[in-house]
């Protein structure tokens, strides 16, 4: 017994040094140079990047260097975290500078557009032009990882600046000498680049799935479209993330309505070369939300609109499966391959990242991960220099080194590979167009180098991000508005009234399922009535003077209501007796 609790006392000291980093794998001492980096990216990826950049900084430069990473959750916690610091800072400098602060300064220099009078304006303007980190700062340098929405905003709210001033970026970084284009703006309707954001890896959202426990419950064809998962087979073992604290997640949820906006129009005989054309015609005329075009067929307006509803409509319905709403989108693919549920939507890296962790040497996965068919378009992962960034010129090298060759070859070369991760493969599909097959002679000679290191097959079509984004056009005229109020609705409507969604469906199930109760169903499926009745076009006109707060309460309220009433005419149907 004595030696047992010595053994046992030994192992909990010696635990520590059993983790801690090789300390020859990082020459950093006190007075070396330090980065500071705020990302919602896990452990594997901050680790990769910190010893690799750190080499390449010593190599290049002569130091070594740290990198103190911040971790706050997902993009929204950063998010909020940014705006109340700048706030915070901003207020403290421009009061020094005896300049008045009204009690909605926050609001004022956060703006996404000047405001309309001179004092505001003014401070507006003082808040853009300061880059100094004594003067406004958030006392980091870096933001890194996160979707092109939350970047977006931070661009236009100023919290960001372009990484090289009003110079041209280095040659070789977007485009090389020849004018070839190394890393594009974007594809297909993504942006992956503003002037203060650039994207760093691209992703795609899908559907990861457990083999054994779908079989276990009867489902003898694995998902391949968003509208599988809302069979009621996978009732109670869907597993779903917080699209309000995840701005990945939301843009997931997304991709569903992008799809079935599609989806409904081609059904009404449309086709891809009329959405092109259409859209274009409605993108010449700058037109607004609902705003009609003579030269338009009437229904193709109304076509849509009914797309976005079918949308919202099938989340419900997946949500109706959910087992949870999770906080932490990584949890879902976790989850997944351990069997707590049958699948979950996820982005594309943690699925394919999961599965190979799962998966016993020379056995066959039991967890998969699916890009789902028409489902999903590809998305930039960026990085973005913050304002008044303490050390300004390491991060400017750092976005120099992630965009490059020698970075990128982190995000998918195999561990121990040459200029590979030491550790993890990350499973994540690079932005540099040489990592993928090209008809350009130059880039496939870049592309079979890097083919022989590769953990994905990224020459296979299901891999390819430059042509899984061929396949799947995404139109922000749908739903790029839209955004915020989407994340609000699914909290309102599939969270918050959770429990009363997922009773109500269960109670459909046990009396004969959807078809056998239409009017349980439409009272499930109702959209919101007040303050304004919700569609797509009120939901970006009416509802931008509401305040957040009153409308999520309004529509949780609605939607518990919904749900009982929906409960309660299910159980007047007669149960279907299921026969053994």
């Amino acid at each position: 017994m004595k030696f047992v609790l010595i053994l046992v006392i030994a192992t909990v000291i010696a635990l520590p040094f059993l983790f801690t980093r090789d300390v020859t794998q990082d020459s950093w001492r006190p007075g070396d140079p330090e980065l500071i980096i705020v990302t919602p990216h896990n452990e594997a990826i901050r680790q990769e990047f910190a010893l690799a950049f750190s080499a390449w900084h010593q190599e290049k430069y002569g130091q070594p260097v740290r990198i103190d990473w911040r971790v706050l959750g997902g993009t929204t916690e950063i998010m909020r975290y940014l705006a109340a610091e700048y706030a915070r800072s901003a207020k403290h400098y421009f009061k020094r500078e005896s300049t008045i602060w009204p009690a909605n300064g926050q609001e004022v220099i956060l703006a996404t557009h000047p405001p309309t009078t001179p004092a505001d304006l003014q401070l507006w303007q003082r808040f853009r032009a300061c880059d100094r980190p004594d003067d406004i700062s958030c006392g980091m340098d870096l933001f890194f990882g996160g979707g092109p929405f939350d970047h977006s905003k931070a661009q236009r709210q100023g919290l960001t600046v372009p990484a090289w001033g009003t110079n041209a970026p280095p040659l070789g970084l977007f485009v090389d000498h020849a004018n070839r284009v190394l890393i594009p703006d974007g594809l297909h309707g993504e942006v992956w680049r503003g002037h203060a954001f650039y994207g760093t890896a691209l992703s795609a959202f899908g559907i990861c799935y457990n083999k054994d426990r779908l079989r276990d419950l009867g489902i003898t064809h694995p998902p391949r479209r968003w509208e599988d998962l809302s069979d009621p087979k996978y009732c109670g073992q869907l597993a779903l993330a917080d699209p309000t604290k995840s701005g990945s997640i939301a843009k997931a949820f997304e991709m569903i309505i992008q799809a079935t906006c599609m989806e409904s129009l081609l059904t009404a005989g449309f086709t891809q070369d009329h959405v092109d054309q259409y859209e274009l015609a409605l993108s010449d005329i700058h037109s607004q939300p609902g705003t009609t075009n003579p030269y338009l067929p009437a229904n193709y307006q109304a076509t849509l609109e009914q797309g976005w509803c079918k949308g919202i409509a099938l989340i419900r319905r997946l949500s109706a499966n959910a087992r949870y709403f999770s906080d932490s989108a990584s949890k879902i693919p976790v989850d997944v391959s351990m069997g707590v549920a049958a699948a979950g939507i996820t982005i594309d890296f943690m699925g394919r990242f999961q599965s190979e962790m799962s998966t016993p040497a020379g056995k066959e996965p039991a967890v998969c991960y699916v890009n789902p068919e028409a489902g999903s378009s590809v998305n930039a992962d960026p990085i973005s220099l913050l304002r008044g960034a303490p050390h300004r010129e390491l991060a400017v090298r750092f976005i120099e080194y992630v965009l490059s060759a020698d970075g990128q070859k982190l995000w998918n070369y195999r561990p121990g590979t040459p200029g590979g991760p030491k550790r993890f493969a990350l499973r994540r599909l690079p932005i540099r167009r040489a990592f993928y097959p090209s008809t350009d002679p130059v880039l496939q000679r870049a592309f079979e180098a890097h083919q022989p290191y590769l953990s994905d097959e990224l020459g296979n079509p299901e891999n390819d991000a430059y042509r899984l984004a061929q396949s799947f056009h995404y139109i922000p005229r749908w739903t790029a508005q839209h955004f915020g109020v989407q994340r609000d609705l699914i909290r309102a409507m599939c969270m918050d009234s959770g429990d009363e969604l997922k009773s109500a469906w269960r109670a459909i199930l046990a009396h004969g399922g959807p078809e056998a109760n239409p009017k349980a169903m439409a009272l499930l499926e109702a959209m919101p009535d007040t303050p304004y009745p919700l569609t797509w076009k009120s939901a970006i006109t009416d509802y931008a003077s509401v305040p957040r707060a009153d409308i999520l309460r309004t529509w949780t309220a609605f939607f518990r209501t919904q749900y009982r009433l929906a409960e309660e005419e299910a159980k007047r149907n007669t149960p279907i007796i299921k026969k053994t």
